[in-house]
């Protein structure tokens, strides 16, 4: 087992958000962040949080220098939410919430209203690709409220860029002169700009290597550049969650489990929302425990539940029947994967309960005076 790490829903990507609504004067649905209410207490024309995907602290560590951009204007790190992994921490980044509030809860969810397991963003079935239904099936289902419309709603400009979105930038430069030409136009605004690296490019070719730390230079450059260019604007930089190097295995080479099992298992490879066929939980306990004690941890739903591992406050009425009877977490370097395809095609990932994927920092940044912006 590596260093274990449960989320910290007091010093979470959830509370920025809240910190976010603080500033503009909304109610937030959870507790603001302290290290982020520190620094918003000055009143800026822009304020741009950029999320830099699967830039964790350890990666920041592994990668760059103390001397360097992200680095010197570091002010503090804090926790992703549970899993940490896109689907729950950048819905946690729009909402305010927990998971267990928003229940998008990761890559893969089960919906009981259909009997399938769902891939949220893509609005496909898991296993076959082909469209789950003719409407957003997590839209309808786990709706929540955008802090960008609330914001909106406060009579302040509120936009959010991402490679999946129009404009639809090309590139992370691209997204930067797009931010700049926003906070160049007159009123208050927040801006929330998603960036899909280096997330992309880890899971194909792993977190070490010079193609990574160049990656992460030019996205450090690209933003020391963007804040110099700026005026009375306040930029944060975090990320969602971290990454690990993994070895992977194949569910299906373990057909002793499988046959326990009623489909296959959704949320994510490294957080394996299970559900067990009638009669059979204390026969899957057993051998999922002999085969992987060492690597994961297996939660009942219950414990699940009570550990408040989603998320603490009033749980979604959603939440029971989304998870399955158990839920195996990672807590070392192995990944469980539904296919051997998905074992090839990822290096390094992220959704378990370690440090390195759990860690994420908060950067804080303004052209005032080149150096950090709060001593």
């Amino acid at each position: 087992m590596k260093n274990i790490m449960y989320p910290d829903y007091n010093n979470s990507i959830a509370n920025l958000a809240c910190s976010v609504l603080k500033y503009y004067g909304i109610e937030p649905p959870n507790d603001s962040l302290k290290i982020a209410d520190d620094i918003l207490k000055k009143e800026y024309k822009n304020v741009v949080l950029i999320l830099l995907d699967g830039m964790g602290m350890h990666i920041l560590e592994k990668h760059l220098e103390p001397g360097g951009f992200f680095r010197k204007h570091l002010i503090g790190t804090y926790s992703s939410v549970f899993p940490p992994t896109t689907v729950a921490a950048t819905t946690s980044v729009l909402s305010g919430l927990f998971p267990n509030q928003h229940c998008w809860l990761g890559w893969d969810c089960y919906f009981k209203e259909l009997d399938k397991n769902v891939t949220v963003f893509s609005n496909t079935e898991q296993m076959t690709g082909e469209k789950a239904a003719d409407y957003s099936v997590a839209g309808k289902y786990c709706p929540y409220t955008n802090i960008l419309d609330r914001i909106s709603d406060a009579g302040i400009a509120a936009h959010f860029l991402a490679p999946f979105r129009n404009p639809f930038p090309s590139s992370f430069q691209e997204e930067c002169a797009q931010i700049k030409d926003l906070c160049r136009e007159a009123g208050r605004k927040y801006i929330y700009a998603y960036w899909d690296d280096p997330d992309t490019t880890m899971h194909r070719h792993g977190t070490g290597g010079d193609k990574i730390r160049d990656l992460i230079l030019n996205l450090e450059k690209d933003v020391e550049n963007l804040v110099n260019d700026l005026e009375d604007t306040l930029v944060l930089v975090t990320a969602d969650h971290g990454h690990l190097d993994t070895g992977g295995v194949v569910i299906t080479d373990y057909p002793d489990l499988c046959e326990c099992l009623v489909r296959m298992p959704s949320i994510e490879p490294r957080a394996l929302n299970l559900f067990v066929k009638d009669g059979m939980a204390e026969k899957f306990s057993r051998l999922f425990n002999e085969h992987f004690h060492d690597q994961f941890l297996l939660f009942s739903k219950r414990e699940v539940i009570e550990k408040k591992l989603f998320g603490t406050g009033v749980n979604s009425m959603r939440l029971n029947d989304m998870l399955g009877d158990f839920l195996a977490v990672a807590t070392g370097g192995l990944t469980i994967f539904n296919t051997a395809e998905e074992q090839r095609k990822f290096k390094s990932a992220h959704a378990g309960i370690t440090s390195e994927e759990m860690i994420i920092p908060l950067i804080a940044a303004d052209n005032g005076d080149g150096d950090a912006v709060f001593d």
